[in-house]
């Protein structure tokens, strides 16, 4: 039995092949990362957004969704920045963080839910930010979150944020 493949055939054939590969790939460093436990993740305390320079004062991400556990380290990029949550933005049972300014700070986060967090010296200019911990209580930890009331830009920023949430549907 003889095959006549001609060029067409052959490359939908590697196609193929090389989706699958991709595909199980993905699926294993999906299940691989999930088998991995904890994760650390940065936020970055900036005098000026690097995309976009007239952005002043920022955390980036000003967004981080983690796993119950997961730890997040607040790095002093640029001076004059802190990181500590916002009065009434923590979820319940939850235990909040003060950081000190110029100061790296850690923390690890058990109880899934919403915790808003600002720059002491910067939160009225907009410096706040948003740490969404999956599990169950996150969407209602979020509403309460949500009717927390702002001052200065931080009000226009926090519509970002709660945009930015639904638009992407951070939520899953």
């Amino acid at each position: 039995m003889s095959f006549n493949l001609d060029r067409r055939t052959l490359m939908i054939g590697l196609g193929a092949a090389a989706g699958s590969t991709a595909f199980s790939k993905l699926a294993f460093s999906e299940s691989h990362a999930s088998a991995e436990g904890p994760q650390t993740f940065e936020i970055e305390m900036l005098n000026r957004d690097p995309d976009n320079p007239r952005q002043r004062n920022v955390f980036l991400p000003r967004i981080q969704v983690a796993n119950p556990g997961d730890t997040i380290k607040f790095v002093a990029t640029d001076r004059g920045h802190n990181a500590l949550t916002i009065a009434d933005m923590v979820p319940e049972g939850a235990e909040g963080w003060k950081g000190k300014l110029n100061e790296e700070i850690e923390v690890t986060l058990e109880t899934p839910g919403a915790y808003g967090y600002l720059c002491t010296p910067h939160s009225a200019l907009g410096m706040v930010g948003l740490i969404l911990v999956k599990g169950e209580g996150l969407q209602a930890s979020m509403e309460t979150a949500k009717a927390v009331k702002h001052r200065g830009r931080a009000a226009s920023v926090w519509e970002e944020i709660w945009a930015e949430v639904e638009s992407e549907n951070l939520l899953g």
